[in-house]
């Protein structure tokens, strides 16, 4: 680590048909690029368990107090890079990969009932649609570990978190394509994140 700034980019661990999980792949190829000289990137892989994610997303938290967190999780059978606006805190009925579920079938008892991002996830998928991108965004990230991850992290990092769903189809699923358009979906976030998205914003190239 060379001092910089934290940002935290986790992926989940094999889960079904997916022996290596294509967002964890997706996590280590950012690693591997970087975010820019002032970002050190850190990586996590987190397990599909409801308890492991929950203290993990915590530990992160405490521990590293990272500028942002992106977490990426796999879309099955989608072509597209979706990005996520809220978590949502209850209805988790399905069960993790150790047969458990959270008998509240909440992530935090208590906690809102939902968390947006601090990013507009709205004007970021815009921006590379735009530019001829397969970006979407959405509201409903699906009552599952990816949502569940993603409510923990915005509940305890203040909101500064986003949720990726890669896609596991189509050409965007090959890393080479896939690494390069999150290394920019992030960058375009972190600058939305320091107020000033129309002045650094990085150029949104098509590959």
């Amino acid at each position: 680590m060379s001092g910089g700034e934290v940002v935290v980019v986790t992926g989940f661990g094999p889960f079904r048909q997916f022996l290596v999980n294509p967002s964890w792949k997706a996590a280590q190829g950012v690693k591997s690029v970087g975010l820019g000289e002032q970002t050190d990137v850190y990586v996590k892989e987190v397990p599909v368990s409801y308890v492991k994610t929950q203290q993990i997303i915590a530990e992160i938290w405490q521990t590293l107090k990272p500028k942002f967190a992106v977490h990426l999780g796999v879309a099955r059978g989608s072509s597209v890079v979706i990005l996520e606006q809220t978590g949502k805190n209850c209805g988790y009925r399905d069960k993790d990969v150790c047969g458990f579920c959270p008998k509240s079938h909440c992530c935090v008892e208590g906690g809102a009932e939902k968390l947006d991002s601090i990013i507009n996830m709205r004007a970021v998928s815009k921006e590379f649609r735009r530019a001829g991108m397969d970006v979407i965004y959405s509201r409903d990230a699906g009552r599952y570990l990816c949502d569940f991850a993603y409510y923990c992290s915005l509940y305890h990092g203040q909101r500064k978190a986003a949720l990726i769903h890669v896609p596991s189809t189509g050409s965007l699923s090959s890393a080479d394509r896939l690494v390069p358009l999150l290394q920019t979906l992030m960058q375009a976030m972190l600058a939305q994140l320091e107020g000033h998205s129309d002045t650094a914003r990085p150029a949104v190239t098509v590959r």
